[in-house]
């Protein structure tokens, strides 16, 4: 790991959410000194002020990362303390804002700051996120390895060829836990529409993504083998799926929609 490097060198962590506070607690628990961190969060939770780091107190002159995790709309006002970080290019600069380009934070935090985008998403929060990068010109090898190895802490990590990809980024994967909790709520309702409590439905429709879910990531075999192996010819799996593979009303053309739309919000947010 790298830690070694932001033990001695110090870390600065712009905002401390949700998200921030999961990856806080995964850094944590692989063994970052607690005293090496320092949170500039202005609402901070009883665990942050439980965890041992700096909180809201001077920033190091020159931390080997400063992480940006406040929510793009305060990006503007908060970002701005930490333009001094910036001069030399000694400090990375990783951002898990959406919508806020490479360009628009080298506006503010100066040309030659090595600055990486990140598009994490939720279950970052149990360890089972996925992050995907992408840096500007600034950002050497070393550099991200080093965002590799603090994302990795809260799940995957993927690099991204350039900036372009990262709205297609945001609307499959950073987005996509919510279009998978509403399939829970969708499979729970069909459940009780065919005479089923409502609270039995959700927990076998949980039970089920859950089960899914982790097949799928334990499996060497791609989703579709995994689909053909559950599905009998004429069985009650292939009754269904003729309706969900529909050419134009099953959920392949559907889930197309639901991501462009999310791709073009994801655009004009960044505008």
């Amino acid at each position: 790991m790298h830690f070694d490097q932001i033990a001695r060198k110090g870390m600065v962590l712009l905002g401390c959410g949700k998200m921030g506070s999961a990856m806080l607690a995964g850094w944590l628990k692989q063994g970052l000194p607690a005293t090496s961190v320092h949170v500039l969060e202005p609402a901070p939770s009883d665990w942050l002020r439980a965890s041992g780091v700096v909180l809201n107190g001077d920033l190091p002159d020159a931390p080997a990362v400063a992480i940006l995790a406040v929510k793009p709309q305060v990006m503007g006002a908060a970002l701005p303390g930490l333009v001094a970080l910036g001069q030399g290019g000694g400090t990375l600069f990783v951002s898990i804002a959406a919508g806020t380009s490479l360009a628009r934070l080298a506006e503010t935090l100066g040309a030659e700051a090595p600055i990486i985008r990140a598009m994490p998403n939720t279950p970052a929060a149990v360890g089972a996120g996925i992050s995907a990068l992408v840096g500007n010109a600034q950002v050497s090898e070393d550099d991200m390895a080093l965002a590799e190895a603090l994302l990795s802490a809260v799940g995957q990590t993927v690099r991204l060829q350039d900036e372009e990809q990262i709205n297609a980024v945001t609307a499959l994967s950073g987005s996509g836990p919510a279009y998978v909790f509403h399939m829970i709520e969708a499979m729970a309702g069909a459940g009780v529409a065919e005479g089923l409590e409502p609270d039995l439905a959700m927990q076998l429709a949980r039970a089920t993504v859950i089960g899914a879910g982790r097949l799928a990531a334990d499996s060497v075999e791609s989703a579709e083998q995994l689909r053909i192996n559950v599905t009998s010819p004429k069985g009650t799996t292939e009754a269904a799926l003729s309706v969900l593979m529909d050419d134009t009303s099953g959920l392949s053309p559907l889930m197309r929609r639901a991501i462009a739309a999310a791709r073009a919000r994801a655009q004009d947010l960044a505008q």
